[in-house]
């Protein structure tokens, strides 16, 4: 029996291809600022280990808490991508400008008012639940991690507007010195090189802040002077904030925030459960987690430059384009990730003690490394699906999603086949497994339907 395939199906392909080399020219240094990013923590999770289980576990159990207030943040920040990316695509530079310094003052408030909540819950760490010797070790370093989150929004909103303008290689540079900064301070501050005191795991607190204020400050002085952007650079940055622009940023980022609540908090959320079966599940969680976060960066960058890519689609009225946009970027994330799968299941162990020489905890992070494998692909192609609906500004029914799947399926599942069958520490990362596939399948399928008729104008949410 012979098989044809019909010209449309090679038109299709073709389409993809087309649209898929600009979107990963885009995504490149994303990739590589958001690794950088991440090098940072692995930097410090590396050097701590070195110093024991019981400091690797208080770094964790802080990682877990700030990353809900960080990954708050950023869903009200997402906005200056896409609507920056709209106004560039619609030619329209004095409204870059405008959402910059928006954005700007989101962010800086957003920031202060997140570190002082995490300032006041450092009080009553021992309410966690978290082993004693963990609670005892962590206090300064809390602390110091909670005030980073301040220059940590601000530089997300620089890194946005350059990166929706087209000029992604600044703060992709910025963080790479970032991390060959954070990296020295640590060296210093942990074990007392160079004169300084030997402060341990307060030493890797002082130096990721310390990092993370110096990539703000040099990515605004480097943008500031960028002869390209001088046209969407703010005339000034005092003045009233406009309320229809903070609405319109607002209506999109507080979906977005509780999109990415949903999500990062099942994992923090897993974290604490680790911490509730010992010290060692949670020192081997921190491991697991940061590998599995590293790979992550690929799908997350090319997640980033997506939601640009439609915005700025969208705002050059070119609708036929973005279905090819969003499932080429998905496919190329996947594959990425099916990638990354293999390394886990054949070299875990070797990542694992990498981070630690202690033989338990290095065992079960190699195990845990295996469960990470079987959901590299889910995970890359929920969050890629994500991206491309913000791109639309669709945020609402995906907010529904990423709740049903991480906080009805992936946190009830992980915690009753950690606590109530013999997985264990596994059963934790089981049910995120389920929840990352079960975002993965509606959040492509939202997708594909809002982008049904090539052509056609899709349901643009305002």
């Amino acid at each position: 029996m012979a098989f044809r395939v019909r010209p449309a199906s090679f038109g299709a392909v073709q389409a993809v291809l087309k649209e898929l080399r600009p979107t990963l020219t885009l995504a490149l240094p994303i990739v590589v600022g958001q690794a950088s990013q991440m090098l940072m923590g692995i930097t410090d999770s590396v050097m701590i280990g070195r110093v024991g289980v019981v400091p690797l576990a208080a770094a964790s159990f802080t990682t877990a808490v700030f990353t809900v207030f960080y990954i708050v943040g950023i869903g009200l920040l997402l906005p200056v991508a896409v609507l920056v990316a709209r106004a560039h695509g619609a030619k329209q530079p004095d409204e870059c400008g405008r959402y910059l310094r928006h954005g700007m003052w989101v962010g800086t408030g957003t920031g202060l008012a997140g570190a002082a909540l995490l300032l006041v819950v450092s009080a009553r760490l021992d309410l966690f639940g978290q082993p004693a010797e963990v609670v005892a070790a962590v206090g300064p370093y809390f602390r110091i991690i909670a005030v980073s989150l301040v220059p940590v929004l601000m530089y997300q909103v620089l890194r946005q507007y350059s990166e929706a303008l087209g000029h992604p290689w600044s703060p992709m540079v910025v963080l790479l010195l970032g991390v060959a900064l954070n990296a020295f301070l640590n060296w210093a501050l942990i074990w007392g090189h160079l004169g300084f005191p030997a402060l341990g795991l307060e030493g890797a607190g002082w130096a990721t802040l310390v990092a993370r204020i110096a990539a703000v400050a040099a990515l605004w002085l480097w943008l500031h002077r960028l002869r390209d952007l001088r046209a969407t650079w703010p005339e000034r940055w005092r003045g009233p904030l406009e309320r229809r622009r903070l609405r319109e940023m607002f209506s999109l980022g507080v979906p977005a925030a509780g999109q990415l609540l949903f999500e990062g908090g099942a994992f923090a959320a897993a974290a604490l459960m680790m911490g509730w079966l010992g010290t060692v599940p949670l020192a081997a969680h921190q491991i697991a987690i940061n590998c599995a976060s590293f790979t992550f960066m690929f799908p997350l960058g090319l997640a980033l430059a997506t939601s640009i890519r439609i915005g700025r689609t969208v705002g050059e009225g070119r609708r036929a384009a973005l279905r090819p946009i969003g499932f080429g970027a998905i496919g190329a994330g996947v594959a990425f990730m099916a990638c990354a799968a293999i390394v886990f299941t054949l070299g875990g162990a070797g990542l694992a003690r990498g981070f630690t020489p202690d033989a338990a905890v290095v065992a079960l992070a190699t195990r845990l490394l295996v469960v990470a494998a079987i959901f590299q692909a889910a995970d890359g192609a929920q969050v890629i699906g994500a991206a491309a609906l913000r791109g639309l500004t669709d945020v609402k029914v995906p907010t529904a999603i990423t709740f049903v799947a991480y906080w009805v399926i992936a946190l009830p599942g992980g915690f009753l086949l950690a606590f109530r069958s013999p997985l264990g520490p596994l059963g934790v990362w089981t049910g995120l497994a389920g929840g990352l596939a079960t975002a993965a399948v509606f959040l492509a399928w939202r997708f594909h339907r809002k982008t049904a008729e090539a052509g056609a104008a899709p349901s643009v949410v305002r």
